[in-house]
């Protein structure tokens, strides 16, 4: 039995039914659309308050160093490699089908579950607004069955709805909603900024690392998931025009960008209100109500909901193109790979995955679901690390439009941070992880090894 048959680089340059149409600057706004969302909304705060105290920043930028290193690598394969599989496709091309199946089955678990994650936000942050409008809910149809002893979380459940019908009208259309939507929480940040710099205490900055290094890592292994999304990127090779050049922009530039506007405003809020009274789900809200700026607060927590619709849109728009790629493998029924004529999205897979994730935003638990998220991020970057060093020993005349610097040095930076980070998650995480890929190892053997593409065109293998 052949367990690692390696799909050639150049079947994965396959022509589909997609439609190029994103930019650099598309791409850039997508970027900055997903990964400005929960991170500076919600987990700054608690990260302060619990872990790292101003010392945040220092979080930021060790979480942001690893994602950089992650971040050129996809840069390289995105370019030499292509296809809308990200590192799944990566994994086919460098090390097998067994592991490429793996951390497929490990991206739909990790772009899955943060689009319900991030749903179960952004209902929280719509009731508040409803609140403020003087509309109630009942808590019936704002908590889940299974701990809060509601029905359903049917904001959660609505906004995925929603998401799903935008992404199955086209990229055209999603690209819209999201330049709007990324304006709005970029004026979002600004606004916060330019109070924010006039109400600066630097007492609140004594002591500045008060749980000391211990607590920076812990923090960075925490507002990690600030930074998850810029990855989805890499799925949509075939819809950019000259990937080549745009997508390392896309990537890069908006990960800088993000980066730069993380740490600004983790210092101003930590400067303006002790960490100690930041352990709240809406810390840049509360901060500016404290300062008593009613207003600039009402604006951000607009700006809140708007970055978690962005963040939604596009860990769902990067799901349905891992599910694709795996579809179009043979590893998951093929059925599910045809592009509509009309929209030229996978129709089936957005609605079909749609449903299933709408629903589990519905009824599961939050704390339940960001556990998982962040060991399958982590998982997936060291494997996109290692792709770009095997393959540069592999195949060393793979035509490279990007290459990352100072390889191996740069990957394995990033493989060496990503394993930090994953050993210091608590070993529930752990558990769940792994029975999520015993179960994948289970649909593999019984169906993608199979089915898939290499496997009939090899029938003698095995």
């Amino acid at each position: 039995m052949n367990l690692f048959r390696t799909k050639s680089v150049n079947a994965m340059h396959q022509s589909s039914g997609l439609m190029r149409n994103l930019t650099a600057f598309d791409l850039t706004m997508l970027g900055i659309g997903v990964i400005i969302g929960a991170g500076i909304f919600v987990l700054t705060g608690i990260a302060a308050a619990t872990m790292a105290g101003p010392a945040i920043i220092l979080s930021y930028l060790l979480a942001g160093v690893a994602c950089a290193c992650a971040a050129l690598s996809y840069a390289e394969l995105s370019t030499s490699i292509g296809g809308s599989g990200s590192a799944y496709g990566y994994a086919y091309a460098g090390f097998g089908e067994l592991i490429a199946w793996l951390i497929g089955w490990d991206l739909l678990l990790e772009y899955g579950i943060a689009v319900s994650a991030i749903a179960i936000g952004w209902s929280s942050y719509f009731n508040n607004a409803l609140t403020a409008l003087g509309i109630t809910l009942p808590d019936f149809l704002l908590k889940n069955a299974f701990e809060e002893g509601g029905f359903i979380n049917l904001p959660a459940f609505l906004i995925v709805i929603f998401i799903m019908g935008l992404l199955a009208a086209g990229i055209k259309t999603s690209k819209r909603f999201n330049l709007v939507i990324v304006f709005i929480k970029l004026l979002t940040v600004a606004i916060f900024v330019g109070v924010a710099v006039f109400n600066v205490n630097l007492v609140n900055w004594q002591p500045f690392a008060p749980f000391g290094w211990e607590g920076i890592v812990a923090g960075a292994a925490l507002v990690f998931f600030a930074y998850i999304g810029f990855d989805a990127l890499s799925t949509a090779a075939e819809e950019t025009i000259e990937p080549q050049r745009n997508l390392p922009k896309g990537i890069l530039g908006s990960l800088i960008i993000c980066t730069v506007l993380y740490m600004l405003v983790a210092g101003l809020l930590t400067l303006v209100t002790p960490y100690a009274n930041l352990n709240t789900s809406s810390p840049v809200s509360y901060a500016l109500l404290s300062l008593g700026y009613d207003f600039a607060g009402g604006i951000v927590a607009a700006g809140a909901i708007a970055g978690l619709t962005t963040g939604i849109l596009v860990m769902f728009y990067g799901f349905s193109r891992i599910f694709l790629a795996m579809s179009r493998d043979g590893l998951l029924p093929t059925a599910f790979s045809k592009i509509s004529t009309k929209t030229h999205t996978p129709m089936r897979i957005i609605v079909g995955s749609g449903i299933v994730i709408a629903s589990i935003s519905g009824f599961a638990p939050m704390a339940a679901l960001a556990e998982l998220i962040n060991i399958g991020t982590l998982t997936a970057f060291i494997i996109v690390c290692a792709g770009v060093i095997t393959l540069r020993y592999t195949k060393p005349n793979l035509h490279r439009p990007f290459r990352v610097a100072l390889s191996p040095y740069i990957p394995m930076i990033g493989i060496l941070l990503c394993a930090y980070f994953i050993i210091s998650l608590p070993s529930a995480t752990w558990l769940r992880f792994g029975c999520w890929m015993a179960i994948g190892c289970v649909v593999y053997f019984c169906y993608g090894y199979f089915n898939s593409h290499l496997a009939k065109s090899a029938p003698s293998e095995g």
